[in-house]
C-alpha cells in the first residue's frame, strides 16, 4: 500500500541524520512500501497508520533486512 502523505508536509520532511537530506516517498526495492527513504544515506523510515517515524534507531539501513529482532535475547 502507497503511503498518502500530504505533499506539502513531505516537502518540509528531512531525515534526522546529520546529513538532513530529503526523503521519498517508498522504499528502494518497492516504491510502493508504506516508507520515506533519505536521499542521501539510503535509511528507510516506516510510517504507521499514515505517521512517518523519523527515529534513527526505527530506521534500516540500505543492506539491512529490516528484522532488528537480533538484540531482544
Amino acid at each position: 500500500m502507497a503511503i498518502t502523505l500530504d505533499a506539502q508536509l513531505l516537502e518540509i520532511l528531512a531525515c534526522p541524520s546529520p546529513d538532513h537530506a530529503p526523503l521519498r516517498p517508498g522504499a528502494p526495492g518497492d516504491p510502493e512500501a508504506d516508507a520515506l527513504t533519505c536521499t542521501e544515506c539510503g535509511r528507510v523510515y516506516p510510517v504507521r497508520d499514515g505517521i512517518p517515524v523519523l527515529l534513527l534507531d526505527e530506521a534500516t539501513l540500505p543492506g539491512e533486512s529490516g528484522n532488528s529482532d537480533a538484540d531482544s535475547a
